[in-house]
């Protein structure tokens, strides 16, 4: 049956997109559903037990107190380095978006720090805060221990992640900044906005999209960290920079413990799920506001 030209042009969006869904599918579907359903066994390979026990892992995560450590300890990076980073990103999107002299050059110097491989980038911090060496551990920290001092060493992890990150949303919010054309910020120059005024209710309305998008993939990002912390602290010291990522990964790859470890993996997606959601319904709200 031949469809007609309407039905054709209504559905075309959708075989267009049809390939590209497929392939998603094919490549995150499987691993995902392969992990639920890890997680509903008892999998330990180096004793050789595996067996079907349903719900007893999600049971057992309810009680257990260093996965809640470890969530805590997740939330605590993330509620602390993607303000920091949006902040600073902010702050420095309007630089590089300002008419000064050099710009092109500022702009690939600043995101040499994003550019730079993740574990190159911890090794460096770790001579850093280096307490007998490091330009840091040494002079201004006095010889103070920050990798090893429970207190200290989550915001070693922080510092690390905001200076390496911070041009990742600069980048996205310049494209904001610059998306706004240049008869707005001129006629409010000509009704005499002050340069205050002209940021806070000006620009910064424009590029709310792109702020929103800043904070999701930051926080995203942030919630799953691993890599990072791992190069620096291994989780330590006594567990107090553990994040879901590194205990999934502990239970998983040294306890041998397949089973309970899906069963972190599952809760990390899930939470990642849920602030994915908030995020939308909140820009959604936002523009049916506006709207």
């Amino acid at each position: 049956m031949k469809m007609s030209p309407a039905a054709s042009e209504r559905y075309q969006p959708y075989a267009l997109v049809a390939p590209t869904v497929a392939v998603l599918l094919s490549v995150a579907a499987y691993p995902v559903l392969a992990t639920l359903w890890l997680s509903l066994h008892r999998l330990i390979i180096v004793f050789h037990d595996r067996r079907f026990v349903g719900l007893a892992n999600y049971a057992s995560l309810f009680g257990d107190g260093r996965f809640w450590s470890s969530l805590g300890n997740t939330c605590y990076f993330a509620g602390a380095a993607v303000p920091a980073e949006l902040v600073l990103g902010l702050l420095l999107a309007l630089l590089l978006d300002s008419a000064i002299r050099g710009r092109s050059a500022l702009r690939a110097v600043v995101l040499l720090p994003w550019a730079a491989p993740t574990v190159i980038s911890a090794k460096i911090w770790m001579y850093l805060f280096n307490p007998q060496s490091g330009p840091i551990g040494a002079t201004v920290l006095h010889g103070v221990d920050w990798l090893g001092t429970p207190p200290y060493a989550m915001w070693a992890a922080i510092l690390l992640d905001i200076w390496k990150t911070t041009p990742f949303v600069a980048l996205l919010l310049l494209a904001g900044l610059q998306a706004i054309p240049t008869s707005v910020p001129e006629a409010a120059q000509v009704d005499g906005a002050s340069t205050w005024r002209m940021l806070w209710q000006i620009k910064l309305p424009l590029i709310r999209r792109s702020i929103v998008v800043a904070l999701l993939f930051r926080t995203l990002d942030a919630f799953r960290v691993f890599d990072s912390i791992y190069v620096l602290t291994q989780g330590g010291p006594a567990n107090t920079t553990e994040t879901l990522s590194i205990y999934t990964y502990k239970t998983l790859m040294k306890a041998g413990d397949f089973g309970y470890g899906s069963t972190l993996a599952v809760a990390t997606f899930l939470s990642i799920v849920s602030i994915s959601l908030l995020y939308l319904v909140a820009l959604r709200s936002r523009i049916a506001e506006r709207a």
